[in-house]
Protein backbone atom coordinates (compact mmCIF):
# COMPACT_ATOMS: atom_id res chain seq x y z
CA UNK A 1 0.00 0.00 0.00
CA UNK A 2 2.73 2.56 0.61
CA UNK A 3 4.59 1.61 -2.82
CA UNK A 4 0.85 2.76 -4.11
CA UNK A 5 0.72 5.92 -2.24
CA UNK A 6 4.26 6.64 -2.88
CA UNK A 7 3.41 6.07 -6.86
CA UNK A 8 0.11 8.06 -7.16
CA UNK A 9 2.32 11.24 -5.03
CA UNK A 10 5.59 10.50 -8.11
CA UNK A 11 2.78 10.72 -10.54
CA UNK A 12 0.75 13.42 -9.63
CA UNK A 13 4.05 15.93 -8.83
CA UNK A 14 5.49 14.87 -12.40
CA UNK A 15 2.01 15.13 -14.29
CA UNK A 16 3.22 18.10 -16.02
CA UNK A 17 6.47 16.96 -16.82
CA UNK A 18 6.03 14.70 -18.85
CA UNK A 19 3.69 13.87 -22.35
CA UNK A 20 0.45 11.50 -21.82
CA UNK A 21 0.43 8.54 -24.27
CA UNK A 22 -3.03 8.91 -24.32
CA UNK A 23 -5.49 11.68 -23.55
CA UNK A 24 -9.64 11.39 -23.39
CA UNK A 25 -11.05 14.94 -23.49
CA UNK A 26 -14.63 16.98 -23.78
CA UNK A 27 -16.52 14.23 -22.35
CA UNK A 28 -17.61 13.40 -18.70
CA UNK A 29 -15.05 11.49 -16.65
CA UNK A 30 -17.05 9.69 -13.43
CA UNK A 31 -14.05 9.11 -11.31
CA UNK A 32 -15.79 7.17 -8.52
CA UNK A 33 -13.56 8.56 -6.24
CA UNK A 34 -14.99 8.98 -2.90
CA UNK A 35 -16.66 12.47 -3.48
CA UNK A 36 -17.74 10.83 -6.74
CA UNK A 37 -16.28 13.81 -9.10
CA UNK A 38 -16.95 14.38 -12.19
CA UNK A 39 -14.64 16.13 -14.80
CA UNK A 40 -14.05 16.57 -18.59
CA UNK A 41 -11.04 14.87 -19.72
CA UNK A 42 -8.01 12.45 -18.60
CA UNK A 43 -4.54 11.26 -19.43
CA UNK A 44 -2.89 7.90 -19.66
CA UNK A 45 0.96 7.20 -19.41
CA UNK A 46 2.80 4.15 -18.34
CA UNK A 47 -0.86 2.14 -18.26
CA UNK A 48 -1.74 4.21 -15.31
CA UNK A 49 -3.80 7.36 -15.00
CA UNK A 50 -1.65 10.63 -14.82
CA UNK A 51 -4.17 13.28 -14.76
CA UNK A 52 -8.16 13.70 -14.56
CA UNK A 53 -9.20 17.30 -14.67
CA UNK A 54 -10.29 19.73 -16.96
CA UNK A 55 -9.69 19.78 -20.90
CA UNK A 56 -7.13 22.66 -20.46
CA UNK A 57 -5.35 21.00 -17.42
CA UNK A 58 -5.34 17.25 -19.53
CA UNK A 59 -4.29 18.83 -23.35
CA UNK A 60 -1.13 20.47 -21.56
CA UNK A 61 0.36 16.98 -21.61
CA UNK A 62 -0.34 16.96 -24.97
CA UNK A 63 3.21 16.05 -26.75
CA UNK A 64 3.90 14.82 -30.10
CA UNK A 65 3.57 11.77 -30.10
CA UNK A 66 0.02 11.63 -27.83
CA UNK A 67 -3.13 10.01 -28.87
CA UNK A 68 -5.72 12.16 -28.44
CA UNK A 69 -9.25 11.05 -28.56
CA UNK A 70 -12.28 13.76 -28.48
CA UNK A 71 -15.41 11.68 -26.57
CA UNK A 72 -17.82 14.22 -27.87
CA UNK A 73 -19.37 14.90 -24.82
CA UNK A 74 -19.80 10.83 -24.17
CA UNK A 75 -19.09 9.24 -20.49
CA UNK A 76 -16.51 7.91 -19.22
CA UNK A 77 -16.59 5.11 -16.40
CA UNK A 78 -14.08 3.23 -14.54
CA UNK A 79 -13.63 -0.71 -16.09
CA UNK A 80 -16.12 -2.49 -14.64
CA UNK A 81 -16.22 -4.81 -12.56
CA UNK A 82 -17.95 -8.60 -11.69
CA UNK A 83 -17.24 -10.34 -8.59
CA UNK A 84 -19.11 -13.42 -9.62
CA UNK A 85 -18.16 -15.50 -13.03
CA UNK A 86 -17.63 -19.06 -13.87
CA UNK A 87 -15.13 -18.55 -16.99
CA UNK A 88 -14.10 -22.05 -17.51
CA UNK A 89 -17.35 -23.91 -17.47
CA UNK A 90 -18.98 -20.80 -19.52
CA UNK A 91 -16.74 -20.61 -21.93
CA UNK A 92 -17.37 -24.24 -22.71
CA UNK A 93 -21.23 -24.72 -22.74
CA UNK A 94 -22.28 -24.54 -26.36
CA UNK A 95 -18.70 -26.06 -27.47
CA UNK A 96 -19.93 -29.34 -28.81
CA UNK A 97 -23.67 -27.84 -30.12
CA UNK A 98 -25.87 -24.52 -29.52
CA UNK A 99 -28.67 -24.57 -26.89
CA UNK A 100 -31.42 -22.74 -27.77
CA UNK A 101 -33.01 -20.28 -25.44
CA UNK A 102 -35.27 -22.37 -23.08
CA UNK A 103 -38.03 -20.67 -21.25
CA UNK A 104 -40.92 -23.79 -21.04
CA UNK A 105 -41.08 -27.08 -20.44
CA UNK A 106 -41.71 -27.57 -23.98
CA UNK A 107 -38.96 -26.09 -24.67
CA UNK A 108 -37.37 -28.43 -22.29
CA UNK A 109 -38.52 -31.41 -23.56
CA UNK A 110 -38.01 -30.56 -27.27
CA UNK A 111 -34.46 -30.18 -26.75
CA UNK A 112 -34.28 -33.13 -25.01
CA UNK A 113 -35.92 -34.78 -28.05
CA UNK A 114 -33.72 -33.33 -30.31
CA UNK A 115 -30.76 -34.69 -28.87
CA UNK A 116 -31.72 -38.37 -28.16
CA UNK A 117 -32.39 -38.14 -32.24
CA UNK A 118 -28.48 -36.79 -32.63
CA UNK A 119 -26.97 -39.04 -30.47
CA UNK A 120 -26.91 -43.18 -30.17
CA UNK A 121 -29.34 -45.18 -28.16
CA UNK A 122 -28.26 -45.36 -24.32
CA UNK A 123 -26.08 -42.13 -24.62
CA UNK A 124 -26.65 -39.73 -21.78
CA UNK A 125 -28.20 -35.89 -22.41
CA UNK A 126 -27.85 -33.69 -19.89
CA UNK A 127 -29.06 -30.14 -19.55
CA UNK A 128 -27.66 -27.45 -16.92
CA UNK A 129 -28.32 -24.72 -15.56
CA UNK A 130 -31.77 -24.47 -17.02
CA UNK A 131 -33.80 -22.97 -13.71
CA UNK A 132 -37.32 -24.01 -12.63
CA UNK A 133 -37.99 -20.20 -11.18
CA UNK A 134 -37.53 -19.47 -14.70
CA UNK A 135 -39.37 -21.60 -16.91
CA UNK A 136 -43.45 -20.52 -17.65
CA UNK A 137 -44.44 -23.47 -15.83
CA UNK A 138 -42.72 -22.74 -12.62
CA UNK A 139 -41.82 -26.52 -12.04
CA UNK A 140 -39.43 -29.40 -13.01
CA UNK A 141 -40.61 -32.07 -16.00
CA UNK A 142 -42.02 -34.72 -14.10
CA UNK A 143 -40.34 -38.46 -14.55
CA UNK A 144 -42.72 -38.94 -16.51
CA UNK A 145 -42.31 -36.31 -19.70
CA UNK A 146 -38.28 -36.70 -19.54
CA UNK A 147 -39.25 -40.26 -20.62
CA UNK A 148 -41.76 -39.83 -23.15
CA UNK A 149 -38.82 -37.12 -24.35
CA UNK A 150 -36.11 -40.01 -24.59
CA UNK A 151 -36.99 -43.29 -23.60
CA UNK A 152 -33.89 -44.82 -24.83
CA UNK A 153 -31.46 -42.29 -23.36
CA UNK A 154 -30.90 -41.55 -19.63
CA UNK A 155 -31.78 -38.13 -18.75
CA UNK A 156 -30.18 -35.69 -16.40
CA UNK A 157 -31.60 -32.56 -16.04
CA UNK A 158 -29.42 -30.43 -13.53
CA UNK A 159 -29.80 -26.90 -11.94
CA UNK A 160 -26.70 -26.40 -9.94
CA UNK A 161 -27.16 -28.34 -6.65
CA UNK A 162 -30.10 -30.23 -7.53
CA UNK A 163 -31.49 -32.40 -10.34
CA UNK A 164 -34.02 -33.92 -12.44
CA UNK A 165 -33.21 -37.49 -13.94
CA UNK A 166 -35.46 -39.68 -15.98
CA UNK A 167 -36.43 -43.49 -15.25
CA UNK A 168 -33.66 -45.17 -17.33
CA UNK A 169 -30.92 -42.39 -15.55
CA UNK A 170 -32.14 -43.99 -12.24
CA UNK A 171 -31.54 -47.35 -13.20
CA UNK A 172 -28.48 -46.65 -14.77
CA UNK A 173 -27.26 -45.19 -10.94
CA UNK A 174 -29.07 -47.34 -9.08
CA UNK A 175 -31.57 -44.98 -7.33
CA UNK A 176 -34.42 -46.42 -6.34
CA UNK A 177 -36.94 -45.96 -3.59
CA UNK A 178 -34.35 -47.14 -1.22
CA UNK A 179 -31.61 -44.85 -2.00
CA UNK A 180 -30.05 -43.23 0.97
CA UNK A 181 -26.42 -40.59 0.88
CA UNK A 182 -24.16 -42.63 1.68
CA UNK A 183 -20.77 -40.68 1.57
CA UNK A 184 -21.48 -38.27 4.61
CA UNK A 185 -22.09 -35.47 2.54
CA UNK A 186 -25.65 -33.69 2.62
CA UNK A 187 -28.77 -34.45 0.15
CA UNK A 188 -31.58 -36.47 -0.02
CA UNK A 189 -34.02 -38.40 -3.14
CA UNK A 190 -37.74 -36.77 -3.04
CA UNK A 191 -40.56 -39.47 -3.17
CA UNK A 192 -44.65 -38.96 -3.50
CA UNK A 193 -47.22 -39.84 -1.41
CA UNK A 194 -46.84 -43.64 -2.23
CA UNK A 195 -42.82 -43.18 -1.20
CA UNK A 196 -41.93 -44.04 -4.76
CA UNK A 197 -39.03 -41.59 -6.23
CA UNK A 198 -39.96 -38.23 -7.89
CA UNK A 199 -36.72 -38.51 -9.55
CA UNK A 200 -35.76 -35.09 -8.24
CA UNK A 201 -32.28 -35.34 -6.45
CA UNK A 202 -32.10 -32.16 -3.50
CA UNK A 203 -27.59 -31.69 -3.86
CA UNK A 204 -26.52 -35.21 -4.10
CA UNK A 205 -26.33 -35.29 -8.32
CA UNK A 206 -22.63 -36.86 -7.63
CA UNK A 207 -24.53 -40.33 -7.06
CA UNK A 208 -25.36 -39.94 -11.06
CA UNK A 209 -23.65 -42.00 -13.00
CA UNK A 210 -23.26 -40.09 -16.26
CA UNK A 211 -20.76 -40.29 -19.08
CA UNK A 212 -19.81 -37.38 -21.08
CA UNK A 213 -21.51 -37.75 -24.75
CA UNK A 214 -20.88 -34.71 -26.21
CA UNK A 215 -17.45 -34.24 -27.95
CA UNK A 216 -14.92 -32.89 -25.26
CA UNK A 217 -12.20 -30.06 -26.45
CA UNK A 218 -8.70 -30.19 -26.64
CA UNK A 219 -6.72 -28.04 -24.74
CA UNK A 220 -5.89 -25.68 -27.43
CA UNK A 221 -9.48 -25.18 -27.99
CA UNK A 222 -10.62 -24.44 -24.61
CA UNK A 223 -7.93 -21.77 -24.69
CA UNK A 224 -9.91 -20.23 -27.62
CA UNK A 225 -13.32 -20.16 -26.25
CA UNK A 226 -12.05 -18.74 -22.80
CA UNK A 227 -10.27 -15.95 -25.39
CA UNK A 228 -13.78 -15.62 -26.92
CA UNK A 229 -15.44 -15.19 -23.72
CA UNK A 230 -13.01 -12.28 -22.48
CA UNK A 231 -13.48 -10.49 -25.50
CA UNK A 232 -16.99 -10.59 -24.98
CA UNK A 233 -16.45 -9.48 -21.06
CA UNK A 234 -14.51 -6.28 -22.92
CA UNK A 235 -17.02 -5.24 -24.94
CA UNK A 236 -19.76 -5.32 -22.07
CA UNK A 237 -17.71 -3.06 -20.40
CA UNK A 238 -15.73 -5.47 -17.90
CA UNK A 239 -11.96 -5.34 -17.57
CA UNK A 240 -11.92 -7.32 -14.15
CA UNK A 241 -13.68 -10.69 -12.94
CA UNK A 242 -13.36 -13.04 -9.93
CA UNK A 243 -13.87 -16.75 -10.96
CA UNK A 244 -15.56 -17.68 -7.71
CA UNK A 245 -14.84 -21.42 -7.74
CA UNK A 246 -11.39 -21.92 -9.25
CA UNK A 247 -10.40 -24.95 -10.26
CA UNK A 248 -6.30 -26.21 -11.07
CA UNK A 249 -7.26 -26.44 -14.54
CA UNK A 250 -9.02 -23.06 -15.15
CA UNK A 251 -6.15 -21.74 -13.38
CA UNK A 252 -3.69 -23.25 -16.09
CA UNK A 253 -6.08 -21.60 -18.86
CA UNK A 254 -5.07 -18.08 -17.44
CA UNK A 255 -1.18 -18.74 -17.03
CA UNK A 256 -1.09 -19.25 -20.62
CA UNK A 257 -3.17 -16.33 -21.84
CA UNK A 258 -1.48 -14.38 -19.56
CA UNK A 259 1.82 -15.81 -21.31
CA UNK A 260 0.72 -15.61 -24.86
CA UNK A 261 -0.01 -11.54 -23.97
CA UNK A 262 -3.76 -12.49 -24.92
CA UNK A 263 -5.41 -11.94 -21.80
CA UNK A 264 -7.54 -8.79 -21.99
CA UNK A 265 -8.62 -8.21 -18.34
CA UNK A 266 -7.54 -8.92 -15.14
CA UNK A 267 -9.01 -12.04 -13.32
CA UNK A 268 -9.14 -12.52 -9.42
CA UNK A 269 -9.86 -16.46 -8.07
CA UNK A 270 -11.73 -17.45 -5.24
CA UNK A 271 -10.22 -21.38 -5.49
CA UNK A 272 -12.72 -23.85 -4.78
CA UNK A 273 -12.51 -26.11 -2.07
CA UNK A 274 -14.53 -29.37 -1.46
CA UNK A 275 -17.29 -29.86 1.87
CA UNK A 276 -17.07 -33.43 1.94
CA UNK A 277 -14.36 -35.77 3.03
CA UNK A 278 -12.34 -35.13 6.48
CA UNK A 279 -11.40 -31.86 7.99
CA UNK A 280 -7.50 -32.61 7.89
CA UNK A 281 -8.35 -33.00 3.66
CA UNK A 282 -9.53 -29.74 3.24
CA UNK A 283 -7.39 -27.48 5.49
CA UNK A 284 -4.76 -29.58 3.39
CA UNK A 285 -6.22 -28.10 0.18
CA UNK A 286 -6.50 -24.72 1.64
CA UNK A 287 -3.05 -24.49 3.13
CA UNK A 288 -1.82 -25.80 -0.43
CA UNK A 289 -3.78 -22.96 -2.28
CA UNK A 290 -2.45 -20.55 0.31
CA UNK A 291 1.13 -21.75 -0.43
CA UNK A 292 0.62 -20.99 -4.41
CA UNK A 293 2.81 -18.30 -6.28
CA UNK A 294 0.02 -16.96 -7.58
CA UNK A 295 -1.34 -15.76 -3.95
CA UNK A 296 2.27 -15.03 -2.43
CA UNK A 297 3.14 -12.52 -5.73
CA UNK A 298 -0.14 -10.28 -5.52
CA UNK A 299 -0.19 -9.67 -9.62
CA UNK A 300 -2.23 -7.05 -10.51
CA UNK A 301 -3.75 -9.23 -14.11
CA UNK A 302 -3.87 -12.73 -12.37
CA UNK A 303 -4.26 -13.58 -8.60
CA UNK A 304 -5.36 -16.36 -5.58
CA UNK A 305 -7.47 -13.91 -3.37
CA UNK A 306 -8.92 -16.97 -1.30
CA UNK A 307 -11.20 -19.78 -1.03
CA UNK A 308 -14.85 -20.25 -1.81
CA UNK A 309 -17.05 -23.64 -1.20
CA UNK A 310 -20.91 -24.31 -0.69
CA UNK A 311 -23.06 -23.99 2.35
CA UNK A 312 -26.53 -24.52 1.03
CA UNK A 313 -28.16 -25.23 -1.79
CA UNK A 314 -29.77 -22.99 -4.23
CA UNK A 315 -33.08 -20.71 -4.45
CA UNK A 316 -33.66 -21.65 -7.83
CA UNK A 317 -34.07 -24.98 -7.11
CA UNK A 318 -35.51 -25.31 -3.58
CA UNK A 319 -32.73 -26.37 -1.64
CA UNK A 320 -31.50 -22.69 -0.02
CA UNK A 321 -31.48 -23.02 3.97
CA UNK A 322 -33.61 -20.99 5.37
CA UNK A 323 -34.70 -19.78 9.00
CA UNK A 324 -38.27 -20.71 8.50
CA UNK A 325 -40.15 -23.37 6.52
CA UNK A 326 -40.21 -22.80 2.64
CA UNK A 327 -44.02 -24.52 2.93
CA UNK A 328 -45.16 -26.99 0.39
CA UNK A 329 -44.79 -26.25 -3.20
CA UNK A 330 -45.50 -27.76 -6.83
CA UNK A 331 -42.94 -25.62 -8.26
CA UNK A 332 -40.39 -26.57 -6.20
CA UNK A 333 -41.50 -30.52 -5.61
CA UNK A 334 -41.21 -29.99 -2.09
CA UNK A 335 -43.72 -31.66 -0.02
CA UNK A 336 -42.60 -31.83 3.59
CA UNK A 337 -43.88 -29.02 5.20
CA UNK A 338 -41.30 -28.70 7.56
CA UNK A 339 -38.74 -28.60 5.15
CA UNK A 340 -36.17 -25.69 5.61
CA UNK A 341 -33.80 -27.00 2.54
CA UNK A 342 -30.38 -28.10 2.91
CA UNK A 343 -27.31 -26.76 5.25
CA UNK A 344 -24.28 -28.61 3.95
CA UNK A 345 -21.62 -28.26 5.90
CA UNK A 346 -21.57 -28.58 10.13
CA UNK A 347 -20.60 -25.62 12.17
CA UNK A 348 -17.75 -26.99 13.87
CA UNK A 349 -16.29 -28.22 10.38
CA UNK A 350 -17.36 -24.92 8.66
CA UNK A 351 -15.60 -22.97 12.12
CA UNK A 352 -12.38 -25.00 10.97
CA UNK A 353 -12.49 -24.04 7.31
CA UNK A 354 -13.12 -20.32 8.21
CA UNK A 355 -9.99 -20.81 10.72
CA UNK A 356 -7.68 -22.44 8.69
CA UNK A 357 -8.41 -20.19 5.61
CA UNK A 358 -8.09 -16.88 7.84
CA UNK A 359 -4.75 -17.86 9.38
CA UNK A 360 -3.22 -18.51 5.99
CA UNK A 361 -4.16 -15.27 4.91
CA UNK A 362 -6.96 -16.29 2.52
CA UNK A 363 -10.39 -14.44 2.41
CA UNK A 364 -13.46 -17.22 3.05
CA UNK A 365 -16.49 -17.31 1.41
CA UNK A 366 -19.41 -19.36 0.78
CA UNK A 367 -22.61 -19.70 -1.15
CA UNK A 368 -24.99 -18.92 1.08
CA UNK A 369 -28.37 -18.06 -0.30
CA UNK A 370 -30.68 -18.80 2.24
CA UNK A 371 -30.83 -16.54 5.20
CA UNK A 372 -30.31 -19.97 7.75
CA UNK A 373 -27.07 -20.23 5.95
CA UNK A 374 -25.99 -16.91 6.02
CA UNK A 375 -26.52 -16.58 9.76
CA UNK A 376 -24.82 -19.02 10.15
CA UNK A 377 -21.96 -18.23 8.76
CA UNK A 378 -21.95 -14.76 9.71
CA UNK A 379 -21.80 -16.78 13.68
CA UNK A 380 -18.90 -18.66 12.61
CA UNK A 381 -17.30 -14.99 11.26
CA UNK A 382 -18.42 -13.49 14.53
CA UNK A 383 -17.19 -15.82 16.95
CA UNK A 384 -13.97 -16.60 15.13
CA UNK A 385 -13.16 -12.84 14.93
CA UNK A 386 -12.40 -12.87 18.54
CA UNK A 387 -9.55 -15.60 17.97
CA UNK A 388 -8.16 -14.23 15.29
CA UNK A 389 -7.82 -11.14 13.50
CA UNK A 390 -10.80 -12.38 10.83
CA UNK A 391 -11.65 -8.55 9.28
CA UNK A 392 -8.01 -8.34 7.59
CA UNK A 393 -9.61 -10.99 5.35
CA UNK A 394 -12.41 -9.48 4.34
CA UNK A 395 -14.74 -12.40 5.55
CA UNK A 396 -17.28 -13.15 2.31
CA UNK A 397 -20.31 -13.93 1.69
CA UNK A 398 -21.56 -15.06 -1.70
CA UNK A 399 -25.11 -14.83 -3.53
CA UNK A 400 -26.27 -13.25 0.23
CA UNK A 401 -29.64 -13.56 -1.27
CA UNK A 402 -32.24 -13.76 1.50
CA UNK A 403 -31.07 -11.49 5.04
CA UNK A 404 -32.51 -9.79 8.17
CA UNK A 405 -31.74 -6.50 10.01
CA UNK A 406 -30.08 -8.71 12.64
CA UNK A 407 -27.59 -9.98 9.64
CA UNK A 408 -27.38 -6.56 8.35
CA UNK A 409 -26.37 -4.96 11.51
CA UNK A 410 -23.49 -8.37 12.53
CA UNK A 411 -21.96 -8.19 9.24
CA UNK A 412 -21.18 -3.85 9.54
CA UNK A 413 -20.28 -4.81 13.01
CA UNK A 414 -17.41 -7.89 11.73
CA UNK A 415 -16.11 -6.30 8.60
CA UNK A 416 -18.05 -8.71 6.36
CA UNK A 417 -18.14 -8.09 2.71
CA UNK A 418 -20.81 -9.24 0.16
CA UNK A 419 -21.00 -10.94 -3.27
CA UNK A 420 -24.70 -10.20 -4.88
CA UNK A 421 -26.31 -10.51 -7.76
CA UNK A 422 -28.81 -8.06 -8.87
CA UNK A 423 -29.79 -10.52 -12.21
CA UNK A 424 -31.10 -12.96 -9.97
CA UNK A 425 -33.95 -10.25 -8.49
CA UNK A 426 -34.23 -9.56 -12.21
CA UNK A 427 -34.85 -13.10 -13.21
CA UNK A 428 -36.46 -14.63 -10.28
CA UNK A 429 -38.79 -12.13 -8.46
CA UNK A 430 -42.12 -13.55 -9.77
CA UNK A 431 -41.54 -17.19 -8.28
CA UNK A 432 -39.87 -16.14 -5.33
CA UNK A 433 -42.95 -13.67 -4.96
CA UNK A 434 -44.79 -16.58 -5.72
CA UNK A 435 -43.56 -18.76 -3.15
CA UNK A 436 -42.69 -16.65 -0.26
CA UNK A 437 -45.16 -13.74 -0.60
CA UNK A 438 -44.26 -10.12 -0.34
CA UNK A 439 -43.44 -9.38 2.91
CA UNK A 440 -40.78 -12.59 3.23
CA UNK A 441 -38.75 -10.74 0.25
CA UNK A 442 -39.04 -7.92 2.49
CA UNK A 443 -34.87 -8.40 2.69
CA UNK A 444 -34.04 -10.15 -0.26
CA UNK A 445 -31.06 -8.18 -1.75
CA UNK A 446 -31.63 -5.28 1.16
CA UNK A 447 -28.72 -3.22 -0.84
CA UNK A 448 -29.83 0.03 0.11
CA UNK A 449 -29.81 -1.01 3.88
CA UNK A 450 -26.13 -2.58 3.11
CA UNK A 451 -25.27 0.63 1.93
CA UNK A 452 -26.75 2.21 5.07
CA UNK A 453 -24.92 -0.07 7.71
CA UNK A 454 -21.19 0.47 5.75
CA UNK A 455 -21.08 -3.07 4.75
CA UNK A 456 -18.92 -3.49 1.74
CA UNK A 457 -21.50 -4.92 -1.53
CA UNK A 458 -19.99 -5.72 -4.75
CA UNK A 459 -22.14 -6.61 -7.66
CA UNK A 460 -22.05 -9.66 -10.01
CA UNK A 461 -23.85 -11.88 -12.53
CA UNK A 462 -22.80 -15.51 -11.64
CA UNK A 463 -22.77 -16.09 -15.01
CA UNK A 464 -22.53 -19.99 -15.87
CA UNK A 465 -23.10 -20.77 -19.21
CA UNK A 466 -22.97 -19.16 -23.24
CA UNK A 467 -21.09 -16.52 -24.35
CA UNK A 468 -23.46 -13.48 -24.93
CA UNK A 469 -24.30 -10.63 -22.34
CA UNK A 470 -27.62 -11.35 -22.65
CA UNK A 471 -28.29 -14.88 -23.75
CA UNK A 472 -26.46 -16.27 -21.21
CA UNK A 473 -27.12 -18.10 -17.74
CA UNK A 474 -26.91 -15.54 -15.99
CA UNK A 475 -26.95 -12.40 -17.73
CA UNK A 476 -23.54 -10.95 -17.25
CA UNK A 477 -24.47 -7.20 -18.67
CA UNK A 478 -23.10 -5.09 -15.74
CA UNK A 479 -25.81 -2.62 -17.15
CA UNK A 480 -28.25 -5.01 -16.14
CA UNK A 481 -27.06 -5.22 -12.91
CA UNK A 482 -27.06 -2.02 -12.24
CA UNK A 483 -29.81 -1.01 -13.60
CA UNK A 484 -31.93 -3.84 -11.12
CA UNK A 485 -30.11 -2.54 -8.56
CA UNK A 486 -31.52 0.98 -9.20
CA UNK A 487 -34.92 -0.01 -10.12
CA UNK A 488 -35.39 -3.78 -8.28
CA UNK A 489 -37.76 -4.43 -11.33
CA UNK A 490 -37.90 -7.94 -12.39
CA UNK A 491 -39.31 -9.88 -15.52
CA UNK A 492 -42.32 -10.93 -16.02
CA UNK A 493 -43.68 -9.31 -12.64
CA UNK A 494 -45.92 -6.36 -12.22
CA UNK A 495 -44.10 -3.41 -9.69
CA UNK A 496 -40.79 -2.81 -7.92
CA UNK A 497 -39.81 -5.74 -5.18
CA UNK A 498 -39.44 -3.53 -2.16
CA UNK A 499 -38.50 -0.07 -3.71
CA UNK A 500 -37.43 1.16 -0.53
CA UNK A 501 -33.82 -0.91 -0.90
CA UNK A 502 -33.47 0.44 -4.20
CA UNK A 503 -30.06 2.05 -4.70
CA UNK A 504 -29.33 5.54 -6.38
CA UNK A 505 -27.42 5.16 -9.38
CA UNK A 506 -24.25 6.23 -7.54
CA UNK A 507 -24.15 3.52 -5.38
CA UNK A 508 -25.17 1.35 -8.41
CA UNK A 509 -22.27 2.44 -9.87
CA UNK A 510 -19.80 1.79 -7.01
CA UNK A 511 -21.15 -1.95 -6.47
CA UNK A 512 -19.25 -2.87 -9.87
CA UNK A 513 -16.71 -0.83 -9.71
CA UNK A 514 -14.75 0.51 -6.38
CA UNK A 515 -16.60 -1.80 -4.06
CA UNK A 516 -15.76 -4.88 -6.34
CA UNK A 517 -12.17 -3.42 -6.26
CA UNK A 518 -12.18 -3.82 -2.57
CA UNK A 519 -13.95 -7.43 -2.08
CA UNK A 520 -10.86 -8.12 -4.48
CA UNK A 521 -8.25 -6.90 -2.57
CA UNK A 522 -7.90 -4.05 -5.40
CA UNK A 523 -9.15 -0.96 -3.83
CA UNK A 524 -6.04 0.89 -4.31
CA UNK A 525 -5.20 -0.04 -7.85
CA UNK A 526 -8.48 -0.07 -9.49
CA UNK A 527 -12.32 0.61 -8.99
CA UNK A 528 -12.23 4.30 -9.51
CA UNK A 529 -10.50 7.18 -12.41
CA UNK A 530 -7.86 8.80 -9.80
CA UNK A 531 -4.13 9.63 -10.52
CA UNK A 532 -1.88 6.82 -10.36
CA UNK A 533 -4.08 4.21 -10.70
CA UNK A 534 -4.74 1.47 -13.50
CA UNK A 535 -6.19 2.80 -16.87
CA UNK A 536 -9.24 0.29 -17.11
CA UNK A 537 -12.14 2.31 -18.35
CA UNK A 538 -14.71 2.30 -20.88
CA UNK A 539 -16.55 4.86 -23.29
CA UNK A 540 -20.39 4.40 -22.66
CA UNK A 541 -22.92 5.76 -25.63
CA UNK A 542 -25.10 7.92 -23.09
CA UNK A 543 -24.90 9.60 -19.63
CA UNK A 544 -25.69 6.56 -17.08
CA UNK A 545 -26.63 9.02 -14.53
CA UNK A 546 -29.25 11.14 -16.09
CA UNK A 547 -30.78 8.90 -18.25
CA UNK A 548 -34.39 7.62 -18.18
CA UNK A 549 -34.51 4.56 -15.40
CA UNK A 550 -35.99 1.97 -18.27
CA UNK A 551 -32.91 3.30 -20.47
CA UNK A 552 -29.59 1.97 -18.17
CA UNK A 553 -29.78 -1.00 -18.83
CA UNK A 554 -29.83 -1.09 -22.80
CA UNK A 555 -26.37 1.20 -22.40
CA UNK A 556 -24.00 0.21 -25.16
CA UNK A 557 -19.90 0.12 -24.68
CA UNK A 558 -17.97 1.79 -27.52
CA UNK A 559 -14.66 1.38 -26.19
CA UNK A 560 -12.73 -0.34 -23.42
CA UNK A 561 -9.28 -0.03 -21.82
CA UNK A 562 -7.47 -2.14 -19.47
CA UNK A 563 -3.83 -0.74 -18.60
CA UNK A 564 -4.76 2.21 -21.38
CA UNK A 565 -4.74 -0.33 -23.82
CA UNK A 566 -7.58 -0.64 -26.17
CA UNK A 567 -9.36 -4.53 -25.98
CA UNK A 568 -12.03 -3.53 -27.51
CA UNK A 569 -14.23 -0.82 -29.57
CA UNK A 570 -17.64 -0.57 -31.27
CA UNK A 571 -16.27 2.49 -33.84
Amino acid sequence: MKRTLFLWVLLATNAFAADAELILHNGQIVSVDRAFTLHTALAISGGRVQLVGTDAAVLALKGPATEVVDLKGRTVLPGLIDSHTHPPAASLTEFDHPIPEIESIQDVLDYLSGRAKALPAGSWIVLQQVFITRLKEQRYPTRAELDRAAPDHPILYRTGPDAALNSLAMKLSGIDRDFKVSDGGPGFLEKDANGDPTGVLRNCSRFVKVKASDRQPSADEKRQRMLALFKDYNASGLTSICDRDGSIGGVEIYKELRTRGELSLRVSISMGVPYIGSIEQIQERIKNIADDELFKKKDDQLRIIGVKTYLDGGMLTGSAYMREPWGVSTMYAITDPAYRGVLFIPKEKLRAMVKTAAESGLQFTAHSVGDGAVHTLLDTYEELSKEIPLRATRPSLTHANFQSKEAIEQAARIGAVMDIQPVWLYLDTRTLSKQFGYERLRYFQPLKSLFAANVPVGGGSDHMQKIGAMRSINAYNPFLGIATAVTRRAKWHEGPLHPEEALTREQALRMFTINNAYLLFAENERGSLEAGKLADLIVIDRDILKCPENDIAGTKVQRTYVGGKLVFSAE
